[in-house]
């Protein structure tokens, strides 16, 4: 049908649409731009729930929705878009969670709030390049899309950040560009060294199944890939970016970055990395799994040591996307299908947790969790328990959904892919239960910290510190109801992914 071979374009370049309308609207019409920001975004995620609604859950990991169209056609480069099981949760992600962030923005602006105008518009084109990326099915597209992001990113960082928000912005552009120039790179030789009907080509699904002219030379390509993906996750030890962007990040901003940017570099290995170059992949896996497991344990460390409640939960990142990595390095059916669980279960706990930590700065004009707690639950008791609540979901409480990409992810360890060495990843999915034991730890201790214990009387005088309010229960209710369905249900997740990811994984066995 039309409307299915469209509807992805329709979802990716609504908010593009809503963009370019909010430019177009004067300053003083406030509340029209927030109007078009609303709408335009809840388009957006109107159309992925109904890509949702119309998704073949029986197909065997074929892409679904495609729109396969000439595009520039002197390098061969197609409008090639579409989603199997693997890539519609991630695209579904990305709409909710822009929409909340926009529902946020209607109440509580960062400042300069004299330029929501600039800001909601960003948030508008950023998404557009995160939908994008996870529905191109084109090299040359998926790398459009790829840089589109670090655009609005930059300037929301540098613009409504806070600190060294000028420094924090740049590392995080210039970290991220270097990365995307060798994965530019590793696209090239793969296009020049294919042969689809005697000629080159960018289309990811007719790139599988090329050797591209040995092991060698899919090693080296890899590396490229490793690069441009690696820092985008981030992986130990290209991670130093991350707490600088997420510390001096607005509230939604820090919001995106984690639930949604972070989850674009595991995506990229999922998608291309693997299934274009497999025996590379093999060849790497090893070494991925150790970058991971010292993730894992590196991150829980530094959030020990961490006084700052969002680069406490930055550094957090980096130990839970190191889960996510355990899981791709065993290049099994059920270490991704624990991967792509645990992104959206990142992306929904974490996302969760950076509103959090916004609005309790928003509060208390502090980042400081010595200066915070103790005593907030007394102070603010309704936000309290929501921090409670989604801090054991953070630390993988079974019951909740940071449990199942976790433990999957270390029981997918014990038995990698046929080929990798079994004694290796089984020492690093002990390690990784080490992990989760330090994960506990710090945000136990985080939660005992802020929660409990005395109210200290100057935070006992302040009338100005509210409890939850009205609009944050709007933007905060899906995520913290998703929390627990996922958690209840983990196979509304898995049942999507299941069929793609065997597809996927068929080379490996």
């Amino acid at each position: 049908m039309t409307f299915d071979k469209w509807l992805l374009s329709l979802v990716v370049f609504a908010p593009l649409v809503g963009a370019g309308l909010i430019a177009m609207t004067p300053r003083a019409r406030k509340d029209l731009i927030h109007f078009v920001a609303v709408a335009s975004s809840g388009l957006a995620l109107l159309l992925s729930i109904v890509a949702l609604a119309r998704f073949d859950y029986g197909s065997t990991g074929k892409m679904q929705f495609e729109a396969n169209t000439s595009w520039i056609s002197t390098i061969g480069a197609r409008y090639h878009m579409g989603v199997d099981g693997i890539s519609l949760p991630m695209l579904v992600l990305t709409t909710l969670l822009t929409f909340l962030c926009v529902l946020y923005t209607l109440k509580i602006m960062p400042k300069p709030r004299d330029k929501r105008k600039g800001f909601l518009a960003l948030i508008l084109l950023l998404e557009t390049g995160m939908s994008g990326t996870f529905t191109a099915l084109d090299l040359v597209l998926f790398f459009v899309f790829w840089e589109l992001v670090l655009v609005p990113m930059y300037f929301m960082i540098s613009i409504w950040g806070s600190e060294r928000k000028e420094y924090s912005a740049i590392k995080f552009f210039l970290y991220t560009l270097f990365g995307s120039v060798f994965m530019l790179l590793g696209f090239l030789a793969m296009y020049f060294r294919s042969d689809v009907g005697g000629a080159h080509t960018f289309d990811m699904i007719a790139l599988q199944g090329q050797h591209f002219g040995g092991v060698g030379f899919q090693n080296l390509v890899f590396l490229g890939l490793f690069l441009g993906f690696a820092i985008k996750v981030p992986m130990w030890p290209f991670h130093t970016w991350l707490p600088d962007a997420h510390g001096d990040a607005p509230t939604v901003g820090s919001v995106l970055l984690a639930g949604i940017l972070l989850k674009m570099g595991t995506y990229g290995f999922i998608r291309i990395a693997l299934p274009l170059l497999p025996d590379a992949a093999k060849d790497w896996a090893p070494y991925i799994g150790a970058l991971s497991v010292i993730a894992i344990i590196y991150g829980a460390l530094c959030c020990l040591a961490q006084k700052d409640i969002k680069r406490l939960i930055a550094f957090s990142s980096v130990g839970h996307m190191g889960f996510i990595m355990l899981g791709i390095s065993t290049l099994t059916p059920t270490g991704i299908n624990a991967a792509i669980f645990g992104m959206i279960a990142h992306g929904v706990i974490t996302g969760m947790l950076f509103f959090l930590a916004g609005s309790i700065y928003e509060r208390y004009h502090t980042r400081q969790i010595d200066d915070i707690g103790p005593g907030m639950l007394q102070k603010i008791p309704r936000m309290g328990v929501i921090f409670v609540f989604v801090g054991i979901a953070s630390l993988g409480l079974p019951g909740l959904a940071g449990f199942w990409g976790e433990v999957l992810a270390l029981l997918a360890a014990f038995n990698p892919a046929p080929g990798l060495p079994n004694s290796l990843f089984r020492t690093y999915m002990v390690l990784g239960g080490v992990g989760t034991i330090l994960t506990a730890g710090y945000m136990l201790w985080l939660i005992q910290r802020l929660n409990l214990g005395v109210l200290r009387e100057k935070w006992a005088k302040d009338r100005q510190i509210d409890d939850v309010r009205s609009i944050e229960t709007l933007a905060w209710a899906p995520l913290l109801a998703f929390v627990l369905f996922l958690g209840v249900y983990p196979r509304a997740i898995f049942d999507i992914t299941t069929g793609a990811v065997n597809g996927l994984t068929r080379v490996f066995r």
